[in-house]
């Protein structure tokens, strides 16, 4: 009997999806609830799952289709005997970048699913091929033990480094001048909402920076002393994220103008801090929410965030990890920022901007000293937060981290 898969549920107010990933090949047993397909939102990427057991006998979808909630995009033959008449190699799925195995090496094969035992996405088939690496060799740290563009990388440094010989490439057509190539992709749901959304921001509000410096002797002495014992007791490496997380903390209760956002001809206050921080996924910039983040201690913060990190890679985010927040922390310092005036998360009004630790001289009580410094920004819309406020909410943030007992005592 054949049973149809349909769009699942996206999300709130969520209607569409893009086809992301064919996760398995027609003819490819599934077991209930096993996902089949990866569809990307404007936020997250959700997994459509087999509801029966059986095989795949047909998709609906390709590679970059636009599907809507409840339609069909694949066919299962149900039942044990499908599965076993359906016998030695499976027929290979029709996906949108069939066009990739005639012009690649024995890798491009096996990233295409020739004769590989996993499906790849077309962004890890695309580093497999640049980087000349067999995805067979390769233990993938994505969900269900999928490889990541990630682990292509860092298994071509690897191998670079282990004094390995590169495959000979592959001869390309004579050229009298030096072929020039150029690559059109298609933007993913997600970087096209990232888009307009950080445009309407743009638009929309009146943005504005305010700098300064931090010296962060005070919180690298604490973390030096007690990272083994926090460890220890909370299972979970003290950060500087907690730091920063319970500072602005302090400055959005001092300063609520920074916690608030407009809506329509009103100023919409919170009482609480929802804290969406930016991270970093495969496909783009995602802001889960660490909610309550006033009532949380270091601890639970770190461990939200770390949480947020390793889901972000797998790609299991939920939307509901992303709704809402009043205040955004983005650390660009972790790829290297020495400087930078992010732009608001709408309808937010605030965004903080961390960036690297560097040691720079500096004058303490008249002598010129090395400490080891970070640039902080905060940008703003200005129509409802005056530059007064905004500075005086970076002050607040900067004297907390220079003297971390003030989160203590509540100053």
């Amino acid at each position: 009997m054949a049973t149809e898969v349909k769009v699942p549920t996206l999300g709130e107010s969520v209607t569409e999806a893009t086809v992301g990933e064919l996760l398995k090949n027609v003819g490819d047993a599934v077991a209930a609830d096993e996902p089949i397909i990866s569809l990307e939102t404007d936020k997250v990427a959700v997994e459509a799952p087999s509801p029966v057991a059986g095989v795949i006998k047909e998709f609906k979808v390709a590679v970059g289709d636009t599907v809507e909630v409840d339609s069909v995009i694949a066919v299962i033959e149900e039942g044990a005997a499908a599965a076993k008449s359906s016998g030695g190699e499976a027929p290979k799925a029709e996906v949108a970048d069939a066009g990739v195995e005639k012009a690649a090496p024995a890798q491009a094969k096996a990233a295409t699913g020739g004769d590989a035992a996993q499906t790849l996405s077309p962004a890890v088939r695309r580093a497999v091929l640049e980087h000349g690496v067999d995805p067979s060799t390769i233990k993938g740290t994505g969900k269900d033990g999928r490889l990541t563009k990630e682990d292509v990388i860092a298994a071509a440094k690897n191998k670079g480094a282990s004094g390995d010989a590169a495959p000979a490439p592959v001869a390309a057509p004579a050229s009298t001048g030096g072929e020039r190539r150029e690559e059109r992709v298609k933007m993913t749901r997600m970087r096209q909402t990232i888009a307009k959304r950080l445009k309407g921001a743009q638009d929309n509000a009146a943005l504005l920076t305010t700098f300064n410096d931090v010296d962060m002797s005070a919180v690298m002495e604490a973390r030096g002393k007690y990272k083994d014992m926090f460890a220890k007791k909370h299972d979970i490496r003290l950060g500087f994220m907690g730091f920063f997380a319970k500072a602005a903390c302090l400055a959005l209760k001092d300063v609520p103008a920074v916690n608030a956002y407009i809506e329509g001809d009103e100023i919409v206050y919170h009482d609480y801090v929802d804290i969406s921080v930016a991270v970093s996924a495969p496909n783009g910039l995602v802001v889960p929410v660490i909610r309550d983040a006033q009532d949380k201690g270091f601890a639970r913060i770190e461990k939200d965030i770390a949480d947020f990190g390793k889901r972000a890679k797998e790609g299991t985010l939920t939307m509901e990890d992303m709704k809402g927040g009043t205040f955004t922390i983005s650390n660009g310092g972790v790829f290297g920022s020495l400087m930078s005036t992010p732009i608001i998360n709408p309808p937010q009004s605030a965004v903080l901007g961390l960036h690297r630790i560097e040691d720079r001289p500096v004058v303490v009580n008249g002598e010129i000293v090395i400490r080891p410094m970070m640039y902080i920004a905060l940008s703003y819309d200005h129509r409802l937060i005056d530059g007064r406020e905004a500075v005086t909410a970076l002050k607040i943030i900067k004297e907390a981290i220079e003297d971390p007992t003030r989160m203590l005592i509540d100053l």
